[in-house]
């Protein structure tokens, strides 16, 4: 799933982006609202974590430009503003939810799960096709009957690929999936996980579309 990280305290941020990569949400992380309205008009995402104390635009009116352009992003807002009257007026302004600062990353983590569970966004736990079974809340990949362990860019981007199973994943969308923002990447970078998964996985299972990008077929053997 992908995620949009809008917070300017960069250490806040990388341990943020840590932790939620961890747990195998495709992150991207931005420190102004400039970027971050420029990321929601060139990607798609599911959520964003929002922090209220931009440098260049107030959290609040950010929040309110977002949901008018995009109503289906659920939006979390993560703050140091913990008065009542804060948590309203976020509330009231389109958020789906307000944590205040400090706060426990387990917590955090548990209303994402509670937002994707309310927005249909969540996922069963396990992903099974064919002989290949992905066990998201694991991070286990079982291939008739062997257990094999995935470096996190290989798990993210074949967690993608199976979750779309059936549809077309170009070369850009899953960079987008696997790398953050203004992370460099080497041009083929997506190749050499999918030539590292094929190694890993039933003949045939990832599709290449020459020129397009990769699928998992429907019915794949």
């Amino acid at each position: 799933m992908r995620l949009l990280l809008v917070e300017d305290d960069a250490r806040l941020a990388e341990e943020l982006s840590k932790s939620l990569r961890h747990k195998a949400y495709a992150v991207t992380h931005v420190a102004s609202a400039k970027s971050a309205l420029d990321s929601l008009a060139t990607n798609e995402f599911a959520m964003m974590i929002l922090d209220l104390g931009l440098p260049d635009m107030d959290g609040i009116e950010l929040l309110k430009i977002a949901k008018k352009k995009h109503s289906n992003l659920a939006i979390i807002i993560l703050t140091a503003r913990d008065t009542t009257t804060d948590k309203i007026d976020g509330l009231d302004a389109g958020a789906d939810d307000y944590l205040a600062k400090p706060f426990d990353i387990e917590e955090l983590l548990a209303r994402l799960r509670a937002m994707e569970r309310r927005f249909g966004t969540a996922s069963s736990s396990l992903i099974d096709i064919g002989e290949v079974c992905l066990d998201i809340a694991s991070h286990e990949l079982d291939v008739n009957g062997d257990k094999i362990e995935l470096p996190r860019r290989e798990f993210m981007l074949l967690k993608a690929l199976m979750e779309n199973h059936g549809r077309i994943q170009n070369k850009q969308h899953l960079e987008q999936t696997l790398y953050e923002w203004g992370e460099e990447v080497s041009s083929n970078a997506i190749e050499v996980h999918i030539h590292n998964l094929r190694k890993r996985l039933p003949d045939k299972f990832i599709k290449t579309i020459r020129g397009v990008g990769y699928s998992v077929p429907k019915q794949a053997r």
